[in-house]
């Protein structure tokens, strides 16, 4: 189709004609070109979306990315992916066609983006080096799993950083009841990270809690729903996994408190928020102020989640039964907190020595008494 001039502003627009999912004729017009050429590109690469086409350019293909995966994601998880590709990935290979980017094209970038610098001129770190390659290698999967591009240059480049494996922080008990006399003249901060750590709930979780959640005749908190502040807006999602969909036992004191918590409001409704006076940014504020007063060592909110992990480990607790209560998979509990299970590697050699015949204690009476 061709191009028109606006004689109004100068511009350029184009007219393209097509046909829909639906098979229905459809038409688009896109304006505000400063030259012709400029429209007749954006034309071009129109009609190779239609027909995904993989010649069109890796920016015109993200447009389809968008339309085929934005609708399948949580819209902070959707933020985040955004934010790497349009700062990261589209200024270096944008222009490209999506079948001509090689694994040297890869290889380039990479390199690219290792030299670039924090604005206190740190580099990037390896942790947010391999999720950026991550997600120019979801965008090259999409493509060859629907768009029929017949390799994947992003895997074939090799990954980019690595995991980082950072200490994990936590407090004992008695860590926390010192941080938890500290608080308690704010006392909505005191209920909240009372839930926090005697549940091991995630912020978010916290954040969504409404009275219906709770059910003191059974002691039990639903765990059903995630706060978000997401575009300026609260926004209430599902949790961050399948997994994380539970109902958790609550100890009898903590029962007692959550009444006397429900009891500061005059007129709280049971789909109210009971924590909508905090924020992420007022809890990381509280924990600052809690642990300067109670002279302990500053942890994040989420390391809290760690604290409970590790005090049920640390009474005998397993994998499973931890992870159905924290919304985490066994595997993973198991994986991440590996260090803090007891080694059972002595008591597992007893056993077989037991089971062969052996009696471990008569030998180590018999060493004793040729020494």
């Amino acid at each position: 189709m061709p191009v028109y001039k606006n004689d109004k502003n100068g511009t350029w627009y184009a007219m393209v004609r097509y046909k829909d999912w639906t098979g229905a004729h459809k038409q688009k017009c896109q304006r505000g070109f400063a030259t012709r050429r400029e429209a007749l590109e954006w034309e071009a690469q129109f009609k190779l979306q239609k027909t995904a086409d993989i010649d069109m350019t890796l920016e015109a293909f993200y447009e389809l990315y968008e339309q085929d995966v934005r609708p399948r994601l949580k819209e902070n998880t959707w933020m985040t992916k955004q934010v790497i590709i349009e700062k990261k990935i589209l200024p270096y290979l944008g222009k490209r066609k999506l079948s001509e980017i090689t694994a040297k094209d890869v290889i380039d970038w990479q390199n690219a983006m290792m030299k670039l610098k924090k604005p206190n001129g740190e580099p990037l770190s390896q942790c947010y080096l391999k999720t950026i390659h991550a997600e120019l290698s979801a965008l090259f999967n999409h493509a060859a799993k629907y768009y029929e591009l017949h390799i994947n240059p992003a895997r074939n480049a090799g990954c980019m950083g690595q995991e980082e494996n950072k200490e994990m922080s936590f407090w004992t008990k008695e860590e926390y009841l010192k941080f938890a006399e500290a608080i308690m003249d704010r006392p909505i901060s005191y209920y909240a990270f009372e839930i926090l750590y005697w549940c091991g709930i995630r912020e978010g979780e916290l954040l969504a809690l409404t009275p219906s959640d709770f059910d003191f005749e059974k002691a039990t908190l639903r765990i059903n729903k995630s706060y978000q502040r997401l575009h300026g807006k609260d926004v209430i999602t599902t949790p961050k996994t399948k997994k994380s969909n539970r109902v958790i036992k609550m100890p009898k004191f903590l029962c007692e408190e959550m009444k006397d918590c429900l009891k500061m409001f005059y007129d709280i409704q049971p789909t109210d928020r009971i924590f909508q006076s905090l924020s992420k940014h007022v809890l990381s504020t509280e924990m600052e102020r809690g642990c300067k007063m109670a002279g302990l060592k500053k942890i994040r909110i989420h390391d809290l989640r760690h604290s409970h992990v590790s005090f049920l480990i640390n009474k005998g607790f397993t994998a499973l039964e931890i992870g159905n209560r924290v919304g985490h998979e066994s595997e993973k509990i198991t994986y991440r907190y590996a260090h803090l299970f007891p080694n059972k590697q002595d008591e597992m050699a007893v056993f077989l020595d037991n089971e062969r015949g052996i009696d471990v204690n008569d030998d180590k009476e018999g060493k004793q008494d040729v020494s």
